[in-house]
């Protein structure tokens, strides 16, 4: 079993709030860690999984953003034990590190999602046609064609027009024949959804 299948396996399985049996010192239960025993990583999401998870909360303030980063700490703990030094701090303070990183980069993620939609909205706007930075210096392209893609056709290609051919609404309307008040409103709802699209993915987050 892999490091992440074995920290998803205990993340999915066992609630922040299970109680643990082990009986375990906080200094033994790290030993067990740092060396790699998979037990000591269920010990350890028990023992110290409410607190990652709550200091996720508070900062977050959202819960699934706060569990995906309790899952994301304990992943990165397990995958990261070799870098563990008991002699420098306890396991409890060393997670909290991690969790902080984490929380950061949550925090990141959640400012680019922001910023690709405010960035396409502001290329959509009707009066900006050669003054704005163009899309691909302010669009992820890769992460934008993805969620494109999955949006209804007519949506689809409005925002595709738009953030690959560098066309304003009024330029759309005249290339596809659609009036102008359609056009603007397949960009709106395209731009809402792809919004809710880039929420769920957590753009930035990937492979942390």
């Amino acid at each position: 079993m892999t490091a992440r299948q074995v920290t998803e396996q205990t993340v999915d399985s066992a609630p922040l709030w299970a109680p643990t049996e082990d009986s375990l010192a906080d200094e033994e239960l790290a030993a067990g860690f740092a060396a790699g025993d998979e037990s000591c990583l269920v010990a350890a999401y028990h023992r110290w999984g409410a607190l990652v998870y709550t200091l996720g909360q508070r900062s977050l303030g959202d819960a699934r953003e706060a569990e995906d980063v309790t899952q994301t700490v304990f992943l990165a703990a397990w995958r990261g034990r070799n870098g563990f030094d008991q002699a420098r701090g306890t396991l409890s303070a060393w997670l909290v590190g991690i969790t902080r990183r984490k929380i950061a980069d949550a925090l990141a993620a959640r400012t680019r999602r922001a910023e690709l939609v405010a960035a396409a909205g502001a290329r959509m706007a009707a009066g900006n046609v050669d003054g704005g930075p163009r899309p691909d210096a302010v669009l992820d392209r890769v992460l934008i064609g993805r969620e494109l893609a999955r949006l209804p056709a007519a949506q689809r290609r409005v925002l595709t027009l738009a953030f690959y051919d560098d066309l304003t609404q009024p330029q759309i309307a005249d290339l596809t024949g659609w009036p102008l008040g359609t056009v603007k409103s397949h960009a709106r709802r395209g731009l809402h959804r792809l919004g809710r699209c880039l929420q769920g993915q957590g753009v930035g987050d990937h492979g942390k």
